[in-house]
C-alpha cells in the first residue's frame, strides 16, 4: 500500500474526473465549465494561470454567454493566486458560498470489516429505487447525468435498513483514488450507522478495482457528514469554496 498521501492538485483532478462537467474550455487563464444544471461543482470556473482584472470580467461574460451565473471555485490551499482572486471577487460583490472540505483516507481504513448481510451493495446501472432515493435528496436528473458522464470504474451504492431501501450514493475511481459523491440517507433512517456501512461498501468495491485511497467532499455546515467521515478515520485534506454573484443559484 502506497504511503504517499495524494497532494492537492491530484485531489482536485480526481474531483473533476469523478464528477465531470458536461464540457470544459481552457481559455486565457481560466478553465470554464458547462454544468447543464448539474450544480456548482460542474459549473464553476477555476484559475489555471496568472490573471488580471480584465480576465475576471471576460470570464464573467463568458459564463453568462453559456447561460450560467458567474461562478468561481476558490481553492485557497492550492495556489496563492486563488487567495488573491477570492479578495478581488469579494470586492466586486461576489458572495462566498458553500465552504467545503475534502476528506481522505487510505482505502484499508475502511476495508477492515465485513458488511452486515443485505446492508449495502455496489450496483451499476442504478436501480429505479436508487434514482427515487436521489430525487428525495434533491439529486435530480441533471446531477444523475453527471454520474453517467463519469468514466468507469464507477458504481452506485444502495443501502438498506430492516429490508427497506434507505440510502444511495455514487463512487468513481480516478488515479487510484475512489471519490464518493451524492451520498443520501432517508431522514427516517439516519442515525442507524448506514452511512458508515455504505462508505465501507464503496471502499471494498474500490479496493477490488485497485484503489488505494478513498475521498469525498462535504460542506462545512454538514456536521453530520463531518462526524461520519471523522469516525471512519478520514482526515480533511483540502478545502474550497465558491464566489457567486447570484447566491440563489442551484446548490452544490
Amino acid at each position: 500500500m502506497s504511503q504517499t498521501r495524494p497532494d492537492l492538485p491530484r485531489l482536485f483532478d480526481v474531483l473533476d474526473a469523478t464528477w465531470p462537467a458536461a464540457a470544459k474550455v481552457d481559455t486565457g487563464p481560466w478553465t470554464l465549465r458547462e454544468g447543464r444544471g448539474g450544480g456548482k461543482r460542474v459549473s464553476a470556473a477555476t484559475a489555471r494561470d496568472a490573471w488580471r482584472l480584465d480576465d475576471v470580467t471576460a470570464a464573467d461574460s463568458a459564463m453568462r454567454m453559456m447561460g450560467q451565473d458567474p461562478l468561481f471555485m476558490i481553492r485557497p490551499d492550492l495556489t496563492p493566486s486563488d487567495t488573491t482572486l477570492d479578495v478581488t471577487l469579494a470586492a466586486q460583490g461576489y458572495a462566498r458560498a458553500d465552504p467545503t472540505q475534502i476528506w481522505l483516507a487510505p482505502i484499508d481504513h475502511l476495508t477492515d470489516r465485513s458488511l452486515p448481510r443485505v446492508s449495502a451493495f455496489a450496483i451499476w446501472e442504478p436501480l429505479a429505487i436508487m434514482r427515487e432515493l436521489w430525487e428525495d435528496g434533491d439529486i435530480g436528473a441533471a446531477r444523475q447525468r453527471v454520474m453517467n458522464r463519469a468514466a468507469p470504474p464507477k458504481t452506485g451504492l444502495f443501502g438498506r435498513v430492516s429490508d427497506k431501501a434507505a440510502g444511495v450514493g455514487f463512487c468513481a475511481i480516478h488515479d487510484d483514488i475512489a471519490m464518493v459523491h451524492a451520498l443520501h440517507i432517508l431522514e427516517q433512517h439516519r442515525g442507524k450507522a448506514l452511512g458508515g456501512w455504505m462508505m465501507r461498501c464503496a471502499a471494498l468495491w474500490a479496493a477490488s478495482k485497485g484503489a488505494r485511497w478513498i475521498a469525498c467532499a462535504a460542506t462545512e455546515q454538514n456536521t453530520a457528514a463531518s462526524a461520519l467521515y471523522r469516525s471512519l478515520q478520514m482526515e480533511v485534506a483540502g478545502r474550497y469554496h465558491y464566489r457567486i454573484l447570484d447566491s440563489e443559484s442551484d446548490t452544490q
